[in-house]
């Protein structure tokens, strides 16, 4: 099946795209960004400039703090204010990974390159790795530029390319060689060795 490249990202975007998060219990936040700290409600509250009454409702939910008392609160925990309505970073770990072997990507082939997508299998990716084996000889082999949202690196495997960007003048890149650029500028590679180059592209979703 022929896609183009920006189509393989979209599709990527797509099935990485996460569910919306719960929305955090501030109350059970406080409670428990006090006892990492091992303090009473006597403390914390001292810590924070608050009356205790005041924040055992906080954490029961039976009231809504003010901005000026969640600012109090954020400092007093020694936290900014956005980190009491976040999740601890390492409930956030999913030790999520997958592993190739050379080869073994899914391939997808258009008119100018021939892409190997890499990690496919797993969803809600960050980032979309692939290596493509380039085709083209030419601009005028490509139906405009290619251009998509997000940030993207390439890294010359074998052969020798030309990266042709749309505010830069073009640059020959040899084997170990390596660009990162803003991939919504307009963007085309073109293999000038004798054999077709290949390359590795890693290109951000989120």
């Amino acid at each position: 099946m022929t896609r183009d490249p920006r189509t393989l990202i979209r599709l990527a975007r797509e099935n990485g795209e996460e569910t919306l998060a719960e929305p955090m219990d501030l109350g059970l936040r406080v409670r428990e960004l006090r006892k990492e700290r091992d303090w009473t409600l006597e403390q914390a509250a001292k810590q924070a400039g608050l009356a205790r009454s005041t924040l055992s409702k906080i954490e029961n939910g039976q009231m809504s703090p003010t901005y000026d008392a969640l600012k109090k609160l954020a400092v007093g925990l020694g936290i900014s204010v956005p980190q009491l309505f976040t999740p601890p970073k390492r409930d956030q770990v999913s030790g999520r990974m997958v592993h190739l072997r050379d080869g073994e990507g899914q391939k997808q082939a258009t008119a100018t390159y021939e892409h190997e997508l890499l990690a496919e299998t797993l969803t809600k990716k960050k980032m979309l790795p692939y290596r493509a084996r380039v085709r083209a000889r030419s601009m005028e082999e490509f139906d405009g530029w290619v251009r998509h949202d997000g940030e993207e690196f390439l890294y010359v495997l074998t052969g020798i390319i030309r990266l042709y960007t749309e505010f830069y003048e073009p640059i020959e890149m040899r084997r170990g060689d390596s660009a990162y650029y803003d991939a919504s500028m307009g963007h085309n590679v073109v293999s000038v060795s004798a054999e077709d180059a290949t390359i590795l592209w890693v290109t951000s979703l989120a």
